[in-house]
């Protein structure tokens, strides 16, 4: 496994875009394995994109290790970044580093990723530091916050709320945070934050002067044909392909076309 921090400061520093794509299994880990992308986050989207849910609220840390430890397995040469899902670090410092090391214990992912900017995420992002877990901070739209925050919006158009953010990115990095991921946030605010710290800053939907971009593996690979935020640009419309190959799977076995004989064992 690349060591994260030192891939993500030599990119940075020579003024490279790092490219994020977010997967949650071993098949998919081996081919992204295989591509050119910087670096995967496990991220508990995964709550919405595998499981259903309306909000990644209902992920579990077991559930996080599951599937970070399948694409560890399938992506042994790219970088891992683990979210840690909702209530696993907020309740003590304790129990969040307790949580972070079972992720980087079981799975062998290289950092984990936490949501916010209160005293407490700021200290504990300072804790983790100091304990030896990378820790990736994430502003702007946090999901785990969504019911406080209203919604899926934009985040930091005001005044006031600009210049909270730019100061609370400033803060974590002072705390140790060797990344951070900034969501759904006016693109002049995602420059002005990207400027303002010596880290480098992953965005989602937060313009093109941030130092790199992330997004979920099945919205930039057209599999979620319901789904169409200002921010995605589908890469590929796998969605269709995927249709036709399982139709014409049904057709053949609906007519005994197959399995033919070459795909039986035959007595001779």
């Amino acid at each position: 496994m690349k060591n994260i921090i030192l891939q993500y400061k030599k990119k940075y520093d020579a003024g490279e875009p790092i490219s994020v794509i977010t997967c949650y299994d071993y098949t998919f880990a081996t081919l992204f394995n295989r591509t050119e992308v910087d670096c995967i986050l496990v991220g508990d989207s995964l709550g919405m994109v595998i499981q259903g849910n309306h909000s990644t609220l209902p992920v579990t840390l077991d559930e996080i290790i599951y599937h970070t430890k399948a694409v560890c397995k399938g992506a042994p040469d790219k970088t891992i970044v683990a979210d840690l899902p909702f209530l696993s670090y907020q309740t003590s410092i304790e129990e969040g580093i307790r949580s972070a090391g079972r992720v980087l214990k079981e799975t062998n992912a290289s950092c984990v990723k936490l949501e916010g900017d209160s005293e407490f995420i700021i200290e504990l992002t300072k804790r983790m530091t100091e304990s030896g877990i990378p820790v990736f901070a994430h502003l702007g739209l946090t999901p785990q916050s969504v019911h406080t925050l209203g919604g899926h919006r934009v985040q930091g158009k005001t005044e006031a709320a600009r210049s909270k953010m730019v100061r609370k990115a400033r803060e974590l990095a002072e705390a140790g945070a060797f990344a951070l991921l900034l969501e759904m946030v006016p693109e002049s605010l995602g420059k002005e934050i990207t400027e303002s710290i010596r880290i480098p800053t992953i965005g989602i939907g937060a313009g093109k002067y941030t130092s790199g971009q992330v997004l979920v593996m099945q919205d930039l690979l057209g599999l979620n044909e319901d789904f169409h935020p200002k921010f995605l640009k589908k890469f590929g419309n796998l969605a269709g392909p995927v249709k036709d190959a399982v139709n014409l799977y049904h057709r053949e076995v609906s007519k005994r076309e197959y399995p033919s004989e070459a795909h039986a064992f035959l007595d001779n």
